[in-house]
């Protein structure tokens, strides 16, 4: 039996000039339901455009953008001065702040996103594969993990180890992780009694060769999709943190580090608060937007009905 995540993807779409039928790669296909879906194409370019602007940030951004100079202190959003989305208190060009911040914001929910995949996916495999004590242990650890409230977890841990990047990623993951290993857990009980993972233990593979080749690459597609969530998750966790004085410190900065700065001026110097605000609205919308599609492209049913009902639209017009 082919795995879900290595069959091959359904026939595109025809458009009402085309008379044959033929076969596409799998990319051509994830393009046209993305093409065909405005709102995941407008969310991707804009998380394309953020993460090449934060990727080369130190090449785009001049020094001068940066620099404290007291004379152009909290000037206004302007096109004519030369600072689009205005100055900070020190004179240093919010819009260049705003890039840099979410260089730090992204690459710190991305590290996140990795850790927690990479160890709740691991725990999740083999509590589902070997069942028995080794499953009950796993998954009461996880349900203390999740009976205990992650904001205070995070607030204690930060406070007692200190706030920096470091114990930042650590507290994150450590209470992220346990969403990926109840849904890894559940898909490998489901997996482990399919013919080919019987037909791979009776021709004696290893237990570490069965998870990694047969069991692994049909998580993929629900694990993407809810990492793809989560990363929304983590970029509003570590703001919040940020905002309460327990993320990243200056003098670096992260979004939700520029919202706790702009704060002290938000009456006579609203730009400060409402743009990283803003960026951080923008951020989890797409992420989120993106997500949904993804979890569409992914799954062969979902994505068979959708392209069905365009096929059936395209033959009535």
């Amino acid at each position: 039996m082919q795995s879900s995540a290595a069959q091959e993807l359904e026939k595109p779409l025809l458009s009402g000039a085309d008379s044959v039928r033929r076969r596409q790669t799998g990319l051509s296909q994830i393009l046209i339901l993305l093409l065909n879906d405005k709102a995941s194409l407008v969310a991707i370019t804009f998380l394309i455009t953020v993460a090449v602007a934060a990727l080369f940030a130190p090449v785009l951004i001049p020094e001068s953008a940066v620099t404290l100079n007291f004379d152009l202190r909290l000037l206004p959003p302007s096109l004519t001065s030369g600072h689009l989305l205005g100055t900070d208190p020190l004179g240093r060009d919010v819009l260049a702040r705003i890039v840099l911040a979410t260089r730090v914001s992204m690459a710190l929910a991305v590290v996140v996103v990795l850790v927690s995949v990479a160890a709740g996916t691991t725990l999740g495999m083999v509590a589902g594969y070997y069942g028995g004590r080794c499953d009950d242990i796993i998954m009461r650890f996880v349900d203390v993990v999740m009976g205990f409230p992650s904001l205070l977890l995070a607030l204690i841990v930060l406070y007692a180890l200190g706030s920096n990047v470091t114990n930042l990623v650590f507290v994150l993951a450590a209470t992220r992780w346990v969403t990926y290993a109840r849904v890894a857990r559940a898909e490998t009980l489901r997996l482990r009694h399919f013919q080919f993972v019987e037909a791979a233990r009776l021709t004696g593979c290893a237990d570490i060769t069965i998870g990694a080749r047969h069991i692994l690459p049909n998580l993929m597609a629900v694990i993407s999709t809810l990492a793809a969530m989560e990363l929304g998750g983590v970029v509003l966790s570590e703001s919040g943190l940020s905002f309460l004085g327990l993320g990243v410190q200056p003098p670096a900065a992260s979004l939700g580090l520029l919202v706790a700065q702009g704060r002290e001026y938000l009456q006579k110097a609203w730009w400060l608060m409402t743009f990283p605000g803003l960026m951080i609205f923008l951020l989890t919308m797409s992420v989120y937007i993106l997500s949904n599609w993804l979890g569409i492209a992914m799954d062969p049913v979902q994505r068979w009905r959708l392209t069905s009902a365009r096929r059936a639209l395209s033959v009535k017009s």
